[in-house]
């Protein structure tokens, strides 16, 4: 199976529902909205941060026109200096590539050490745009269904307001 159709078949036996938008690569906010994905709601920016020491690894979700202010989430989460992980660390611990982050990835964490950090304006749209495992293709769910995901997979969540 694909990474795509181990986050659909994960989906439908949760019972989750969910529209599938298939599209050509895209790598960033930007090139989403020239193709017109965020046309249906709101597009999820979601960034794949490591404290200083690299023992804390967050996957921070946040709606996409929003900036991630560094500091002020490593206030909130009560951590050390944050910085982006490696593509070796996406890769080893969500199992992605570049471009492909997502919160679908903790499907991928099987020891549940990731940490999702959702922004709390999330909770204010109807439906969210995120990557279901790789950047082809977009799946427009509600808030909390994406977060009962999480919930389910075990990896823990902190809110944040940025």
């Amino acid at each position: 199976m694909t990474p795509r159709e181990q986050v659909l078949a994960r989906l439908d036996a949760m019972g989750v529902p969910y529209t599938l938008e298939e599209h050509p690569a895209v790598f960033t906010i930007e090139e989403m909205e020239k193709l017109g994905i965020n046309r249906r709601g709101e597009v999820c920016k979601n960034l794949f941060l490591r404290d200083q020491k690299g023992r804390r690894h967050f996957l921070v979700v946040l709606p996409g026109e929003k900036r991630a202010d560094l500091e002020a989430l490593r206030l909130q989460l009560g951590c050390s200096k944050l910085g982006f992980a490696s593509a070796q660390r996406l890769e080893q611990h969500l199992g992605l590539h570049q471009g492909e982050v997502t919160p679908m990835g903790v499907l991928n964490d099987r020891e549940h050490t990731v940490e999702v950090v959702f922004d709390r304006q999330l909770e204010g749209f109807p439906v969210l745009g995120v990557h279901p495992n790789d950047n082809t293709a977009t799946l427009w769910m509600t808030f909390a269904d994406i977060r009962r995901v999480v919930e389910q997979n075990g990896n823990p969540i902190s809110y944040v307001e940025l």
